[in-house]
């Protein structure tokens, strides 16, 4: 998503599969939306030149066309189909839906009704063509809530940021943005393994320019404002947080209910960085604790 997969040359991709896995980095996400495919095809190719003992994890993620929801089994077939070629592989670890719920007439009943994403995802699963089933976690929080304590999935992908802590912390009736409700709670309660995602908040919290690529995807959230409060924020901050990619990230380690972090990098330098924030160790608990008056007070100055 951050774009090196797709856009670097050959020789910088290589270099990039090469330095993660040598750094104990092993599990790769993609989407079938993530360049339309290019991001998939270019992972295929990658991976494919790896031993096979030596290749990650992989998981990708599937997005149902909301007005054809007549065809929910035959939409994700195709789906799975069409990523499966792209990647060169048989099988997937994780299959993902990646609808909003609770958006543009998708709803949990879709997912757990009769003949919805679930039961659809239960018998390409017993096929042998992914082994776990997930879902990104965004929409209405009690929907997501729902999906979770239902048994029916391994894992969600939870947005939770220096910027917006709700679904790991509870946050007071005037929150200004999305409120996730807490939604790592209900993962660790139900055994629901949670991959933190938006960890940079779109690239907020990683740079103070705006890249030109955002992808606004909670209330109340456009770029300048997103921007306007990450300094905010960022400027609360102790000395010795590390650079401001690097506190985000350390940030989202530093939560016990989070199972691993998802990254989206532009270069390889991006890479050095977060492992070197992984390397610093988790925000220490009174850095965070001197964060809570300025989320009690709504993110405002």
């Amino acid at each position: 998503m951050g774009g090196i997969v797709i856009n670097a040359s050959d020789e910088t991709r290589r270099t990039l599969i090469r330095r993660l896995l040598g750094a104990g980095i092993n599990w790769i996400d993609t989407a079938e939306s993530y360049g339309q495919g290019a991001s998939e095809e270019a992972l295929g190719w990658l991976l494919a030149e790896l031993p096979e003992g030596e290749r990650p994890y992989v998981s990708t993620k599937f997005r149902l066309d909301t007005a054809r929801l007549d065809d929910i089994p035959g939409q994700i077939e195709r789906s799975l189909a069409g990523s499966l070629e792209r990647l060169g592989m048989a099988r997937v670890d994780l299959y993902q839906l990646h609808n909003v719920l609770g958006q543009d007439g998708f709803d949990i009943s879709h997912v757990l009704g009769a003949g919805g994403v679930c039961d659809s995802l239960d018998k390409l699963r017993a096929q042998g063509m992914f082994d776990h089933v997930g879902f990104t976690a965004l929409g209405d929080a009690g929907q997501c809530k729902e999906l979770i304590a239902s048994g029916r999935v391994a894992s969600a992908q939870v947005y939770y940021s220096l910027l917006n802590p709700s679904a790991g912390r509870l946050v007071g009736a005037d929150w200004p943005t999305s409120d996730f409700e807490n939604l790592i709670d209900t993962c660790r309660e139900h055994g629901v393994a949670v991959m933190n995602i938006r960890i940079f908040a779109g690239g907020a919290l990683a740079a103070p320019q705006p890249h030109g690529r955002e992808a606004q995807i909670t209330r109340n959230a456009d770029v300048a404002l997103e921007h306007a409060r990450a300094e905010s924020l960022l400027a609360a901050l102790p000395e010795g947080q590390g650079s401001r990619a690097q506190a985000a990230l350390r940030f989202g380690l530093a939560h016990p209910g989070v199972s691993g972090v998802v990254l989206g990098l532009a270069e390889l330098s991006h890479l050095e960085e977060a492992l070197e924030a992984a390397a610093m160790g988790p925000m220490g608990d009174d850095v965070i604790a001197s964060l809570k008056p300025i989320w009690d007070r709504g993110l405002a100055d």
